[in-house]
This record gives structure tokens, C-alpha cells and sequence, in this order.
């Protein structure tokens, strides 16, 4: 299985994925843009964290092509029984068709994160002084918008009311209920 928790920098996916780790039975890699970017040389940085409405940064060229490869091996874990969570931020709708193609076939949960502006600017204030993370409220906004803009999802959360392990135990209640996931599917229709 693989879980898409899809949200803005500093809305709470990595906190999510680490207790879906700690407590979902079977094994659970954490694959997605923080992994991602430990990966990535400085000359691509921020890699696949690079923000909306950056096309002209040094980076933008390559970061269709790291996604590419973070799907292809978020695809290749669970084929080979090994459960993936992925925290990322898509907001580019060709980039989420052609991770939606590299995963066909699979099952995919797609979880949107959300979490009001001014929540995740204190989170990132609170992050190492606020140096890794701007903090203006724009911006986080403008990455809160297009990151959730056009997307249907099988499940959402809000971790301003909700902590890691309740946002993990909503993932676990709607992975166990019927109808199964198929939202991340239909972010294929976009390159058509």
C-alpha cells in the first residue's frame, strides 16, 4: 500500500508518516520530499521542494525528472510488499499525472494535510529560528493554494485540531473502509 500525504511545507506530513511507521503493522518506508532532498546535490537543491511559481529557478529543469524518480521508487517498494508513505507537496499538474501513471495498478491512498496559514508560519518560526523556512504569510499561502487547489482527495486531515497519531488513525480507519482509494488515480487525467 502507499499513503500520498499531500500538503505545504510544515503542515505535519513528515510528524504523520513517522507514526504510521511506529504503529501500522507491516513494514513502512518513508519516501518523499525530505528523503528526497537529503538525496539531491546542492546544485539542484531545493530539488523537489522547490516552491510554486519558481519555473525560472536553477533547479526547475531537473525536478520533473526527480519525481519521476521518487515515483518509479515508490512504485518498485511496493511491488516488492514493502508499504511506502510519501510526504510531498505536488502542486504541478503534469508532474502529479505522471506520478499518478508510474503507480498505476498500485494502491494508493491520497491524503490531503491541511493546515491554516498562520499555524504553519509559527511552525516555521519555531524551526531552527525560522532559517530553513520563510516565514511570510504569502508565501505560505501561495503554497497552501496550489498545493490543494485542484486535487479530490480520499481522505483529508487538519493538524492544527488533529496530532499525529489521530491524523495516522484516520489513515488506518478510511485504508480498512470501502469504496478503496481512487483519487490519486485520477490525477492521470491531467496529461490528457
Amino acid at each position: 500500500m502507499i499513503v500520498v500525504l499531500n500538503g505545504a511545507p510544515r503542515s505535519g506530513k513528515s510528524s504523520i508518516v513517522a507514526e504510521i511507521q511506529e504503529t501500522f503493522p507491516g513494514v513502512w518506508m518513508n519516501l518523499g520530499v525530505d528523503v528526497s532532498r537529503c538525496m539531491t546535490p546542492g546544485s539542484a537543491q531545493p530539488g523537489i521542494g522547490l516552491r510554486p511559481g519558481e519555473d525560472g529557478h536553477p533547479a526547475a529543469d531537473v525536478v520533473p525528472r526527480l519525481y519521476a524518480a521518487l515515483w518509479e521508487s515508490i512504485a518498485a517498494h511496493e511491488r516488492l510488499g514493502l508499504n511506502v508513505a510519501a510526504d510531498v507537496g505536488l502542486y504541478d499538474e503534469r508532474v502529479a499525472a505522471d506520478a499518478a501513471a508510474r503507480v498505476a495498478g498500485l494502491g494508493v491512498l491520497f491524503v490531503g494535510v491541511r493546515c491554516p496559514v498562520d499555524v504553519v508560519v509559527e511552525r516555521r518560526r519555531q524551526d531552527a529560528g525560522g532559517r530553513r523556512y520563510s516565514t511570510e504569510p504569502g508565501l505560505v499561502e501561495r503554497w497552501e493554494r496550489a498545493v490543494h487547489g485542484r486535487w479530490t482527495y480520499d481522505l483529508e486531515v487538519d493538524t492544527s485540531v488533529a496530532g499525529p497519531a489521530q491524523c495516522a488513525q484516520a489513515v488506518a480507519k478510511r485504508l480498512a473502509s470501502d469504496p478503496p482509494p481512487t483519487a490519486f488515480s485520477r490525477l492521470a487525467t491531467f496529461l490528457r
